[in-house]
């Protein structure tokens, strides 16, 4: 049985109120909040074994080497990599493709090679792509969606070609919810010797992930999103793609040997983790995965799904809103503009309702431009969320279209 009330009150920062009123958070797609066990595990961090990893033989050092390891296994195992050499840690899913950008993108792609990715893609997923593409003379195509916000497969398929070299796509659209077909999409990008990137920032703390299973060449993601702390997030990557890369920076912990004249690089994963980790991050990550296995995505599947349909028959039925993002294949995200108010005004009425959603373009401007519109209000929604929040949401949309009338 699914314990709504348990679940909440593994939340602390839920019990509170604004403006007098009780928080109805639904902003979980820019981040969500933070079971106590993760708040519990990064403060024991501090308080107890705060030291620097990898380099020290006393007992704090070896304690949070153990925390830090320790988290990338969860990880690893979590997402079915084939070693944790396949985990690189990063300050998340932005730092993880500008990662593979630069080094397997630097290293891979000149000029007249194509990169092809999604209308839907978030800008972390558009931009690193145009600094390459503007680096070493490659192009970037970009494959259609339909007035659902779905992506235009047929059009995919005339886009893709042997001049396509990497193919990023993001899993599910954080502007949008929908859910892209990734393992269609993978192989249909290996059929012509292209690489792939999913971004998995919407989608990992909603979808069971399988790299292996998918034979995904890259997969990133970004704990805050996953119910853990900020700055901190992974690549999962192909052992034998990581092995060939150069270095994305260089300093400490990435290195084996330095001299002036030349430096010898250390093994993976840390080839790729240069100076001091966010040692308090990669240890929270590990506890919010364990938060996720522990609920189990059966039960959040089924439970966002009763959300979704939820507030989706609300919005059906609210005059004078109109839904961004129709997709038959979606998650979590409503995404709307209500007749005469501006998102922006829209998200600060909600606000003082005690309504945490957000307004705006969601850095997915593409988006906005496709459906003509200069921003959206976004209810997102988690599994710690209730129906009676959803009525809140509407109550205070209809509070917001009387002032405006």
């Amino acid at each position: 049985m699914f314990e709504i009330e348990k679940i909440r009150g593994d939340f602390p920062i839920l019990t509170q109120q604004v403006y007098g009123k009780q928080l109805a958070y639904l902003d979980n797609a820019a981040t969500t909040q933070k079971p106590q066990s993760v708040i519990d595990a990064i403060s024991h961090y501090y308080e107890c074994d705060n030291s620097n990893v990898h380099r020290g033989v006393h007992a704090l050092s070896e304690r949070a080497t153990a925390e830090y390891e320790g988290a990338r296994k969860i990880i690893a195992a979590f997402f079915n990599a084939r070693s944790e050499r396949e985990v690189i840690f990063t300050r998340g899913t932005t730092e993880a493709i500008n990662l593979i950008a630069t080094s397997w993108g630097s290293a891979n792609i000149k000029a007249g090679d194509e990169i092809l990715i999604t209308h839907m893609e978030h800008h972390s997923n558009i931009v690193p792509w145009q600094m390459l593409c503007e680096r070493t003379g490659a192009v970037l195509k970009v494959a259609p969606i339909n007035d659902d916000g779905e992506l235009i497969i047929e059009a995919f398929d005339e886009l893709l070609s042997e001049r396509t070299k990497l193919v990023g796509a993001v899993h599910m659209s954080n502007a949008l919810g929908t859910i892209n077909p990734i393992a269609d999409i993978i192989r249909k990008a290996h059929a012509v010797g292209a690489k792939t990137l999913i971004d998995g920032a919407q989608a990992a703390a909603h979808l069971a992930v399988d790299v292996q299973a998918l034979d995904v060449d890259f997969y990133v993601t970004s704990a805050h999103k996953m119910y853990g702390p900020t700055g901190i997030g992974v690549v999962i990557g192909k052992e034998n793609i990581l092995a060939a890369m150069p270095p994305y920076q260089g300093g400490g912990d990435m290195i084996r040997m330095v001299t002036f004249e030349k430096s010898e690089y250390n093994d993976l994963p840390y080839k790729f983790e240069a100076g001091t980790p966010h040692i308090s991050g990669a240890i929270g990550f590990g506890k919010a995965i364990e938060y996720i296995e522990n609920i189990g995505f059966d039960a959040i599947g089924k439970r966002e799904k009763e959300l979704l349909a939820y507030a989706t028959a609300k919005a059906e039925a609210f005059e004078g809103l109109r839904q961004i993002g129709t997709a038959k294949e979606k998650a979590c995200v409503l995404s709307f503009v209500l007749d005469s108010v501006h998102p922006h005004d829209l998200g600060t009425i909600v606000d003082r309702e005690g309504v945490a959603i957000r307004a705006g373009h969601h850095c997915a401007m593409p988006v906005m431009q496709f459906f003509k519109v200069p921003a959206t209000a976004r209810a997102s929604f988690s599994v710690y969320n209730t129906e009676s929040e959803i009525d809140a949401l509407f109550a205070a949309l209809k509070t917001a279209q009387d002032i405006f009338a």
